[in-house]
């Protein structure tokens, strides 16, 4: 079995092989079952563990496991930790055993952006990050990828410190960015609002965001967990989801549905829907739209099938 360290697997990830591999993926023909999800309490210390498979006919399978400890920030650690492994799916012999981290971060970005190609206005250019963690990171450079309109970035979060590293280290990197101490004001002015959090109270209301705007939900994934008002769905907002298990997992989706902002028929589409034609995304700028992710395996298998053919392998044999 070969090992991908976390250099290894991120390089063959750039978003403009990822996103492309998302959306033949979303189109494609895979099977991703039901992830179970487990509660782990020791002492004072809670956390989740995600247990993710999936396979497709073109010979892989994988399954990811997910650690997600919300505390360890107060550590100064990563909230999320993550393995995974790819399999010949027609022997189950164990072909690689790659970076979970770097798959997880990079695929949930690339989905953000696959999302906001359907959803977003084409004339995007002001992008308000809320969250700083790994997956937040990579935003910018994953919206460029589909708005390359984009020309300012705003980055939020609940410490404001790791809100202005985060616009420096962007900054350094070419890109023209600030940290905003106003959530309220920064939501207004955002054409994109993309979270990438482990919020369990809402962050963003729904009178604040603009006309034509985009709001991008991808740090929550569990009932607990909350990064928007019931109301964002509201207002004659049009909503759409990675996956119906969002209907399921999302305590922002939840929220809003027991609150009466939302129907669960009047969800307008699932990402495979967009990438295989059989729905429209965006039909005017004066819209608002949301995308809802609680993640999926598909997305794990794309993005790991991806590294093991940088390496020459084309096959799972």
């Amino acid at each position: 079995m070969q090992i991908f360290d976390a250099a290894s697997t991120r390089t063959p990830l750039s978003f403009d092989r990822l996103v492309p591999a998302l959306k033949a993926a979303f189109a494609a023909d895979t099977t991703v079952p039901l992830r179970h999800v487990h509660q782990v309490q020791v002492g004072p210390d809670a956390g989740t563990v995600l247990i993710m498979p999936a396979w497709s006919e073109a010979g892989f399978m994988g399954i990811k496991t997910v650690n997600i400890w919300p505390g360890n920030s107060a550590r100064g650690l990563p909230g999320l930790h993550a393995n995974y492994i790819l399999y010949d799916a027609r022997t189950g012999v164990p072909l690689a055993l790659m970076d979970g981290d770097e798959i997880t971060s990079r695929r949930t970005a690339a989905a953000a952006a696959l999302g906001a190609s359907f959803l977003a206005r084409a004339d995007a250019r002001r992008l308000l990050v809320l969250g700083t963690g790994r997956v937040a990171r990579l935003l910018p450079a994953a919206m460029a990828q589909v708005r390359p309109g984009i020309d300012e970035v705003m980055v939020w979060n609940h410490r404001p410190e790791g809100a202005q590293k985060l616009a420096a280290q962007w900054r350094a990197e070419g890109v023209n960015a600030q940290a905003v101490p106003d959530l309220q004001a920064a939501v207004r002015r955002a054409d994109i609002v993309s979270c990438a959090t482990l919020s369990t109270a809402p962050l963003v209301q729904g009178d604040w965001l603009a006309p034509g705007s985009h709001l991008d939900l991808i740090g929550s994934f569990t009932p607990q967990m909350r990064e928007a008002d019931p109301s964002c769905f509201g207002g004659g907002a049009r909503t759409f989801v990675d996956t119906e298990e969002a209907l399921k997992k999302s305590g922002d989706l939840l929220d809003a549905m027991a609150g009466g902002q939302l129907r669960a028929d009047a969800v307008q589409s699932t990402l495979a829907q967009l990438c295989k034609g059989e729905r429209t995304g965006r039909t005017s700028a004066e819209e608002r739209t949301v995308f809802k992710a609680v993640g999926s395996a598909l997305e794990d298998l794309a993005a790991a099938t991806l590294v093991w053919q940088a390496q020459g392998k084309r096959d799972s044999t």
